[in-house]
C-alpha cells in the first residue's frame, strides 16, 4: 500500500489510496471499484451497515493505518481503490454545461479543493492539463472531501484541446485586465480555465480564451492576489447565481 503514495506505482498498479473514514464511506457508496479496506474495530462496529458484506475487509490498529497511509494520524479506515477508466469527453459538452479546466495547478490541496467545488456546483467534470497535480494522489483525494468519487476527470493538453471546441463555446479565464465579473450576466456553459496561483495561464491556453474575467478587489483591500481555489469559487458563483 505504501507504494501507492507515488504516482508511478499508482499508474503501474492501477490503484490509489483513500484515507479516513468519511472518504472511505464515500468510496463505498460510489461506482468506483474497491480492492480492499482496512478499518479499526471501533469504526467497523459503528459503520457495520455501510460496509458491504462481500467487501475484502481487514481489522487494523490505528498505528497500522497511520503507517500504511500518508495522514499524520488515521483512527478510522483506509482503502485501496481501482483507478477509474477515463470515459470519452463528449465534444459538445461545453455547449450545454460548464466545464472547469485547470492549467498547471500543481498543488494537490488546491486541486482537491477545486474538485470539491466542481462537485458542489454539479459540474459534469474537470479537465486537467498535463502539468497538473495527480487527481488521485493521497493529498488530493483527502482535500476533495469525497468529491473524488463523483467528479469525472479528463487529462488533456489544453493548448491543443481548447481550439478544437465548437465555434461559439465560451472559454473563460481570470485576468486582471478582464471584465468585472460582478457586472456580467453569465450562464453556466462553456469552459472556465484556472491557472496556477504563481504563474497564471500558460501562453497557449491564454491565447485560446474568448473572454477574460476580473474579480475586483475591495476599495480598501491590500492582498496582492487570491488563492486559485478561492478565485474559482467566486467565478463559479457568478456563473450560477441566476440559476
Amino acid at each position: 500500500m505504501q507504494s501507492l503514495h507515488q504516482k508511478k506505482y499508482r499508474q503501474r498498479h492501477g490503484a490509489f489510496l483513500v484515507e479516513g473514514g468519511k472518504s472511505v464511506l464515500e468510496l463505498l457508496s460510489s461506482d468506483l471499484e474497491t480492492e480492499h479496506v482496512l478499518v479499526t474495530a471501533e469504526f467497523a462496529s459503528q459503520n457495520h451497515a455501510q460496509l458491504p458484506a462481500r467487501l475484502p475487509l481487514s481489522i487494523a490498529t490505528e498505528a497500522e493505518l497511520t503507517q500504511l497511509g500518508t495522514l499524520a494520524t488515521n483512527t478510522t479506515a483506509l482503502a485501496v481503490a481501482r483507478l477509474p477508466e477515463e470515459k470519452p469527453l463528449p465534444p459538445t459538452l461545453p455547449e450545454a454545461a460548464l466545464l472547469l479546466a485547470l492549467d498547471e495547478v500543481r498543488d494537490p490541496g488546491n486541486l482537491g479543493t477545486l474538485l470539491r467545488l466542481a462537485d458542489w456546483y454539479g459540474l459534469p467534470g474537470v479537465v486537467l492539463s498535463l502539468g497538473c497535480a495527480d487527481a488521485y494522489a493521497p493529498k488530493t483525494v483527502a482535500a476533495t472531501m469525497g468529491a473524488f468519487a463523483r467528479v469525472r476527470v479528463w487529462e488533456r493538453d489544453l493548448a491543443d484541446w481548447l481550439p478544437t471546441l465548437p465555434p461559439g463555446v465560451g472559454i473563460f479565464g481570470a485576468d486582471l485586465a478582464g471584465d468585472n465579473v460582478h457586472r456580467l450576466t453569465l450562464r453556466p456553459a462553456g469552459v472556465l480555465v484556472m491557472g496556477s496561483e504563481s504563474h497564471g495561464l500558460t501562453p497557449g491556453v491564454a491565447a485560446a480564451l474568448t473572454r477574460r474575467l476580473h474579480i475586483p478587489r475591495g476599495a480598501s483591500g491590500g492582498a496582492e492576489s487570491l488563492n486559485v481555489a478561492i478565485s474559482a469559487a467566486i467565478l463559479l458563483d457568478n456563473f450560477f447565481r441566476n440559476q
